[in-house]
């Protein structure tokens, strides 16, 4: 199946189209005919979270940086995104990016760092996304800024591109060995967990310092603290029994409120994980990687290595054990949560809709729509349970023209609280401002899902939208990603 099997939303006319089309594929997804703007629009109404006024409902999400010093502090195209990230006129910005609590969990050499030699750097980026704001839509009023720490767990790759350094928490049967040689992996102790939840107190208390007004403590597409509520076959305090895997991000709460009280938290979450996925070999030819299909499980049975999964048939999510996270989040007074599905490393269909997959990916699977769709309906149960919680939807990007139309009316029939926005950020940063000041939006910056975003950094090339943006269009790295997506192609 190749992507051209699938309608382009960019053929779709308007919205009247749009909707006969998800009625072809059976999607009952939300969709406004008209645009509000102004100060009455559904999606310029603040809500007040945890004390924090947010101004409006769309949010930035944070994504991987790939573009900092190799000592952790911010470089000239770093602080360009984030003035972006300003300019985009959302009033949530949630987490700015993934940022390591310590050098052993980088997921890139270039990666950001929070430490006391890169604090100072990185309070320059908040302000400078701050000043972006300001001249973009003349107030920061009601802006809220977060940060997100991360340790990058089983994808670590701190010191080369070139070279996996896996910190994980259990050995898993179907991704040991596919990042990286098996002898690389390193499993962590208890004790190494103590540690590494002093590190983050740590990067928290610094954040506050620098002025971010919330943490995001990741548990999210694989990485370290995701992986704990997977780790159901780990011995000790941290594995087997619910309670024991979510003793990390109780632990984390306890030590942040007892240094910096006044710092609120959130939790980018992964609701449900999927099976590692492959390029179908048997449709796979010189022009084309195949679909995706799920990597044979059968010697993985009963699967006990996912979260939010069917252990008998992980073919299945169930939303049972994300439903016991959410309230050991209740209980913690955590109310800000961004939900987010799989990993982008292993089911990147499933975390990024696309019609162009990564160079180290697959063709989708299934319309890129269907997995939209799954992104709304697994917020929208989630909000139903838990009506106090405030919620961030993925997924929308590759909604491209109709994405406003959509999240509109998600917000106006609860489905969610905030939309957030990655990719379409990168690409047409102004897009939440053109919508909510009643300008037309400008199709040609819409992002279309190359994932050249993905495949560029995955090469070490530098984060940014290569197809839309003059400032990488027409650079030299431009003609290397061309070969390496040639390459891909013929692998």
């Amino acid at each position: 199946m190749k992507f051209g099997d699938f309608v382009k939303v960019k053929s779709l006319s308007d919205t009247q189209n749009f909707k006969e089309n998800l009625n072809r594929l059976g999607l009952q997804m939300p969709c406004d005919d008209h645009l509000e703007s102004g100060d009455t629009a559904a999606m310029a109404q603040a809500l007040t979270v945890s004390g924090l006024k947010i101004g409006n409902r769309y949010a930035i999400h944070p994504m991987e940086g790939w573009d900092g010093q190799p000592d952790g502090n911010p470089s000239d195209n770093t602080r360009r995104r984030w003035t972006l990230f300003g300019r985009s006129g959302a009033k949530m910005i949630w987490g700015g990016e993934a940022v390591a609590v310590r050098h052993d969990g980088r997921a890139n050499p270039k990666q950001l760092v929070m430490n006391a030699h890169t604090q100072s750097g990185i309070a320059q980026l908040r302000e400078g996304l701050v000043q972006a704001h300001r001249d973009s839509m003349g107030s920061d009023k009601d802006l809220v800024i977060g940060l997100q720490l991360t340790h990058s767990g089983r994808f670590c790759k701190p010191n080369l591109e070139t070279l996996m350094e896996p910190r994980v928490l259990y050995h898993h049967p179907l991704l040991d060995g596919r990042f990286g040689p098996k002898e690389n992996i390193v499993l962590m102790s208890d004790g190494d967990i103590h540690q590494l939840i002093d590190d983050y107190v740590l990067a928290a208390k610094r954040a506050w310092e620098c002025g971010f007004q919330f943490v995001d403590l990741k548990h999210c597409h694989g990485y370290l603290g995701h992986e704990f509520l997977s780790a159901k076959t780990r011995d000790g305090e941290f594995g087997g029994s619910m309670q024991n895997r979510t003793r990390f991000i109780r632990k984390l709460a306890e030590g942040i409120r007892a240094e910096v009280p006044g710092l609120a938290l959130g939790v980018r979450l992964s609701a449900v994980d999927f099976l590692p996925f492959k390029a179908d070999p048997n449709l796979s030819d010189s022009n084309a990687l195949g679909p995706g299909i799920p990597v044979d499980f059968a010697n993985a049975l009963p699967y006990r290595y996912g979260f939010g999964v069917n252990e008998l048939n992980p073919m299945l999510h169930a939303l049972d054990e994300t439903v016991q996270f959410l309230k050991v989040l209740e209980s913690l007074d955590i109310s800000l949560v961004n939900v987010t599905v799989g990993s982008p490393y292993y089911t990147p269909h499933v975390t990024r809709p696309a019609l162009y997959p990564p160079s180290d990916g697959y063709q989708p699977p299934e319309d890129p729509l269907i997995g939209v769709m799954r992104h709304l309906e697994i917020v929208r149960d989630l909000k139903k349970m838990f009506p106090a919680m405030a919620f961030v939807g993925s997924g929308y990007t590759y909604l491209q023209e109709f994405l406003p139309y959509v999240a509109q009316a998600a917000v106006k029939q609860g489905w969610t609280d905030f939309v957030g926005l990655g990719r379409m950020v990168l690409a047409y940063p102004e897009l939440p401002a053109d919508v909510l000041a009643g300008r037309i939006m400008q199709r040609k910056r819409l992002c279309r899902t190359f994932s050249d975003c993905t495949t560029a950094p995955r090469n070490g090339m530098v984060s940014g939208c290569y197809p839309l943006d003059a400032h990488y269009k027409k650079s030299p790295q431009m003609a290397i990603l061309t070969q390496v997506k040639k390459a891909a192609k013929l692998s």
